[in-house]
């Protein structure tokens, strides 16, 4: 019989045995049965784990590769990989059957693929630098005073600009249950979503400076149905549920009547798959004295997380709602390039800023109208003329 703390005379352990067959030479995966293996590498948590596994040899290399081990590690993390359809290297290409005449040769290839994508992945969630990964404001589902109270405020950090306040506000209602809802565009279509951080805004020039904050705060992720024509251009007032599938929902967070940036940090990270966040803004709590409506206003906005441009890219295929994951590059040094996109929408709020500095100053300043007629001098017409 087996005591306790000891292993009876006679029978080797596990390790030992383990151990001997290493040290003649012999592979224990040839030891262990499948269903043993799996269960075994599926307790891995850990891709860097995976990673020195299938690094091993050859025998441990394929049992990953060929079981998609690093998929399902991924799929685990994070639950919107279930909408997965295949896996791309774009600067990689792969031949078909038709070329190799031998459908093993592609399959191998493809698993070969997804492999290293998902291994990659899985360390770039997790290794990737933390920042601010908001690129664009889309649109409000109602704005009180368009477009000095726009949703695009609530890029700034400052609740002032200037001599302005600097905020977006909802319209008014008389009743406190109406939500309301702001749409953002991530600086990324991949990217890993770990707290989102709201500042409602305090109405400083108003008697008893109220909080217009919400009663409770919800995030939803996702994807456009559409393109987003024209999003360089002052967001728009309206919201859309045709535009935007959402693929992920988190809990309801109780919101503070503070005007502190409040922090959301969600359970567990979120991939977001096609680079859309929606936030809804759930009950509302102040009244304004001088209508006696409810108003909500947002102050400033911050999403923190890891962009994963421009290593992986994505291709929404419709009407399924499925996607294509691009594995752009392997390289973990790659320096994020900001997008086109996002440069000039801070190089407009930059010169909005100072606009609104000049006028505060009493400067008179010009609108210049671009698509006016203009009178083209003839010596200039001539010496352009095709």
């Amino acid at each position: 019989m087996f005591q306790k703390g000891k292993i009876q005379r006679g029978f080797p352990s596990f390790s030992s045995t383990i151990s001997s067959a290493m040290g003649s030479g012999m592979d224990f995966f040839n030891w262990l049965d499948y269903d043993v293996l799996m269960k075994i590498l599926l307790c891995l948590d850990d891709p860097a784990d995976l990673v020195r596994v299938s690094s091993v040899s050859r025998t441990w290399r394929h049992f990953v590769v060929t079981n998609g081990l690093s998929r399902q590690l991924c799929v685990r993390m994070f639950p919107t990989l279930h909408r997965l359809d295949h896996v791309v290297e774009p600067s990689r290409c792969v031949k078909d059957i038709a070329e190799v005449g031998c459908s093993r040769y592609v399959e191998d290839e493809n698993l070969g693929v997804e492999h290293r994508a998902f291994a990659f992945l899985a360390r770039s969630c997790k290794t990737f630098p933390l920042r601010d990964c908001i690129g664009e404001a889309i649109c409000a589902s109602s704005t009180d005073n368009y477009p000095d109270e726009s949703v695009r405020n609530t890029l700034e950090p400052h609740e002032r600009v200037g001599r302005r306040p600097s905020y977006w506000s909802s319209k008014g209602q008389t009743t406190s249950s109406v939500p309301e809802t702001l749409v953002y565009k991530l600086s990324s279509d991949v990217c890993v979503v770990s707290e989102i951080n709201i500042k409602p805004f305090e109405a400083y020039f108003q008697w008893g400076s109220p909080i217009y904050s919400s009663k409770s705060v919800r995030f939803r992720f996702g994807h456009p149905n559409v393109p987003l024509d024209g999003t360089m251009s002052e967001p728009c007032d309206g919201f859309s549920a045709e535009k935007f599938t959402w693929t992920y929902t988190t809990a309801e967070f109780p919101m503070a009547q503070e005007n502190q940036l409040q922090n959301f940090k969600l359970p567990e990270p979120v991939l977001c798959i096609g680079g859309m966040l929606m936030i809804e803004l759930l009950g509302r709590v102040q009244k304004q004295t001088m209508d006696g409506m409810f108003y909500i206003c947002i102050c400033h906005v911050q999403v923190v997380g890891r962009p994963l441009s421009p290593a992986f890219g994505v291709e929404i295929l419709e009407p399924s709602g499925h996607f294509t994951l691009k594995a752009l590059s392997y390289d973990p040094t790659l320096p994020e390039q900001p997008s086109p996109t996002a440069y000039l929408q801070g190089r407009i709020r930059d010169l909005e800023q100072i606009l609104n500095l000049l006028r505060d100053q009493g400067v008179v300043v010009e609108e210049y109208d671009w698509n006016g007629d203009e009178e083209v001098d003839d010596e200039f017409e001539e010496d352009f003329a095709l």
